[in-house]
């Protein structure tokens, strides 16, 4: 059974940098997407980075620059490196997995973790 776990989120200065993490436990290597995703209170959930099997990456506009997300193999873990951080990147963050072709289908997601960037 395939779970992903986030940490990393917390409080921050405006400017300030964060880096999260989402472990995978289970089979990382049926996980062919991964990406990072945000919801606002009253707000729709966003779409913050995705990151391909072959380490093809995509951002959203407003993140651009100043987000990196980054996937390590070995340690079935992927990264959101955010810099620069604003106050409109309060959210909680989630983490998001899909199956590879080859696999049975899913979709899975993390708990989530708050990221806070107050002064």
């Amino acid at each position: 059974q395939v779970q992903l776990v986030e940490s990393g989120g917390g409080l921050v200065q405006p400017g300030g940098s964060l880096r999260l993490s989402c472990v995978v436990s289970g089979s990382f290597s049926s996980i062919g997407t991964f990406a990072w995703y945000r919801q606002a209170p009253g707000k729709q959930r966003e779409l913050v980075a995705h990151i391909t099997t072959g380490g093809t990456t995509d951002y959203a506009d407003s993140v651009k620059d100043r987000f990196t997300i980054s996937r390590d193999n070995a340690k079935n873990t992927v990264y959101l490196q955010m810099n620069n951080l604003r106050h409109e990147d309060t959210a909680v963050y989630l983490c998001y997995g899909q199956s590879r072709s080859g696999f049975i289908p899913y979709i899975k997601w993390g708990q989530g973790t708050q990221v806070t960037v107050s002064s």
